[in-house]
């Protein structure tokens, strides 16, 4: 479908025009007619599908058009993090480029003084759109700076993220302050119980438009270490050897774990820099500044604080650890390959994340490359994608890997058939019948 087929108002595609958007996004197309004809929206989408503007659009387009108030906030987007929050807030500047009487504001935390008078007196103005991060939204409340008694959209962006960074709690306390009659949208790139059950409080009658998770992108080319935990970091400082490798993002789920490997890299002389949620705002900035400046060759980061991350020279992505879910090994390696380049990805997979690799291989349907370790680190542990609790999974010879005692009422042979004493046991209750009848 594209845009002009859709009812988006003259002044929104004359900025799509400009920005040479033709077509829509699968998410677009599921989307935008739905938000127009003022359903509530449940999006299921990935990073990098067009959902910003699978939202923004239909919205901005619905407050060009007139008949809401002038000295009000109009909608509310919520991001889980402030470089989300800055994207939003940069689509929304192109978007709205021929949208004269449409104003917004940016609220995110790590910015004090001349920063928060700014966004205080855009929101007691009434700012058409806030994009704001829970946290700094819910200050600007107990201030006294915001009235969200007329908001008439809610936009939940990332809601996955938001509730495992822990802003639960805070999305009810602001919802509990929207009026009912509210249009509300969320996205999320997955849907766990607990967005099931967040949407079903906020949303009335939602039309859920869900699209599937794209393959990575045929430029990368994916390669894995199978090693065991201790290995990594000797994994780490062999693919830096010589210091060839530039522009290099690795990935890791905790924030420890972004220090050690920092420090490691560091004594063998890279130029490094880390991104982990101990930092504060500034710090951040002035990261992914030198980073973006390539006065830093490689950046360590974890996921969360990662995900504002959008850079076009990315040479390799590195998975310290396997990523919880396919989705989010799709987003972290998208980091490279991108304006048709190509780009490599290495991931690092102990034994005990065997079975989530092998889960990630079976959703991508192809095998990833494995590669040998370093001969320096010793012996690997055998790939394999059986779940870890399964009696043979890493299993390394004798005296490893104990076969769990069979549970009561079931024998150690499981779906190999019956064990060779309930066997006699059956046959012999199969003579005694065979006796009976004949008598």
């Amino acid at each position: 479908m594209k845009f002009e087929e859709t009812y988006l108002n003259d002044n929104i595609l004359d900025a799509l025009y400009d920005m040479h958007f033709d077509d829509c996004t699968p998410i677009q197309e599921g989307c935008i007619p739905q938000i127009l004809d003022y359903h509530d929206v449940i999006g299921i989408a990935q990073t990098g599908t067009g959902k910003t503007a699978a939202y923004l659009l239909p919205i901005l387009s619905m407050l060009d058009d007139g008949g809401y108030p002038k000295d009000a906030i109009n909608c509310i987007i919520m991001s889980p993090t402030r470089e989300l929050a800055q994207q939003i807030d940069q689509a929304m500047q192109g978007f709205g480029y021929y949208l004269d009487g449409i104003s917004s504001v940016a609220v995110y935390g790590g910015n004090d003084g001349p920063r928060y008078d700014q966004e205080m007196k855009s929101l007691r103005m009434g700012a058409d759109v806030v994009i704001a991060t829970p946290g700094r939204l819910l200050s600007h409340i107990r201030m006294g700076n915001v009235d969200l008694s007329r908001v008439s959209f809610f936009v939940l962006d990332e809601a996955d993220r938001m509730l495992d960074m822990g802003f639960s709690d805070d999305i009810m306390q602001i919802v509990k302050l929207l009026p009912s009659d509210r249009q509300t949208i969320l996205f999320s790139a997955t849907m766990p119980e607990k967005i099931q059950s967040l949407a079903k409080s906020i949303l009335k009658d939602p039309v859920e438009v869900k699209i599937a998770v794209s393959k990575p992108a045929e430029k990368i080319h994916q390669m894995a270490y199978i090693c065991y935990e201790p290995q990594k970091l000797g994994i780490i400082r062999h693919l830096f050897k010589g210091n060839k490798l530039k522009r290099v993002i690795c990935f890791s789920g905790k924030k420890d774990k972004v220090k050690e490997i920092t420090r490691q890299l560091k004594q063998i002389g890279v130029n490094c820099c880390a991104m982990h949620s101990d930092l504060s705002q500034q710090e951040r900035d002035e990261v992914m500044l030198k980073f973006k400046a390539c006065q830093c060759d490689v950046l360590v980061a974890t996921d969360i604080v990662a995900r504002g991350i959008d850079i076009d020279d990315i040479q390799m992505v590195i998975n310290y650890d396997v990523p919880h879910d396919c989705e989010d090994y799709v987003h972290r390696i998208g980091r490279t390959a991108r304006a048709d380049r190509e780009g490599e990805a290495v991931t690092l997979v102990s034994d005990k994340d065997m079975y989530a690799f092998g889960q990630i291989e079976d959703f991508l349907e192809k095998d990833i490359e494995k590669i040998p370790l370093p001969g320096d680190l010793g012996d690997a542990p055998k790939y394999s994608k059986q779940r870890p609790n399964s009696p043979r999974h890493g299993k390394r010879g004798k005296g490893h890997g104990r076969r769990r005692s069979p549970a009561k009422g079931k024998t150690s042979a499981g779906k190999r058939g019956k064990s060779r004493s309930a066997k006699t046991s059956d046959k012999k209750k199969d003579n005694a019948s065979r006796e009976k009848i004949k008598e």
